[in-house]
C-alpha cells in the first residue's frame, strides 16, 4: 500500500478554490491520506509554492504550512483547521510570513503551483520549538518512510 494525500477541495493538479486563500477566507483546505506504512510513528505536513514570486522567473521557494508529530494514527484534517484543532501531540513550525498555521495561496503574478507533501516518519522529532521548514526537513532526515503529495493551483 502507498500513501496517497487528498483533498476534497480540489483535485491533484487542479485549482484551489478562492476560499482557501487570501482571496477568500484563507482557510486551510480539508485533507485526507491512506496508506501508512506499519513502522510510522508520526507524520509531517509541508505546504510549499516553488514559484514565487513569479512563475516565468521563480526565485524561492515560499513555505505556506509546517506542521510535524501529527500522530501515526491520524488519517487527515479538516477543513479550516485551527491550533486547538489539531491533533494532540502535533507541532507547527512557521510559515513565510513568519507565523504558525497555514497562509494560503496569494500570489502576485501569475498561475502558482502548491504543493502539499505528508511524509510518514519511523520517529516522532524532538519539540524543534517553532522551526523553519528546513530545520524540520533535517530533523526527518533518515526518519523518512513514504511520501505522498498533493499539487493544487492558483491565479488571482
Amino acid at each position: 500500500m502507498s500513501l496517497k494525500l487528498s483533498s476534497t477541495a480540489f483535485g491533484h493538479q487542479g485549482r484551489i478554490p478562492s476560499l482557501y486563500t487570501c482571496d477568500g477566507h484563507d482557510l486551510s483546505p480539508p485533507l485526507s491520506w491512506t496508506g501508512m506504512p506499519p513502522a510510522t510513528r508520526s507524520l509531517a505536513l509541508l505546504v510549499v509554492d516553488p514559484d514565487a514570486p513569479d512563475p516565468l522567473a521563480p526565485k524561492t521557494t515560499w513555505v505556506h504550512w509546517v506542521l510535524y508529530n501529527l500522530p501515526a494514527d491520524c488519517t487527515g484534517l479538516p477543513e479550516a483547521v485551527s491550533r486547538a484543532d489539531l491533533p494532540p501531540g502535533t507541532r507547527e513550525g512557521v510559515n513565510d510570513w513568519r507565523r504558525t498555521g497555514y497562509g494560503g495561496p496569494c500570489p502576485p503574478i501569475g498561475r502558482h503551483r502548491y504543493f502539499f507533501r505528508l511524509y510518514a516518519l519511523d520517529a516522532v522529532l524532538p519539540n524543534l520549538g517553532n522551526p523553519t521548514r528546513s530545520e524540520v526537513e533535517r530533523a526527518m532526515q533518515g526518519h523518512v518512510l513514504a511520501e505522498a503529495e498533493l499539487m493544487g493551483t492558483y491565479q488571482r
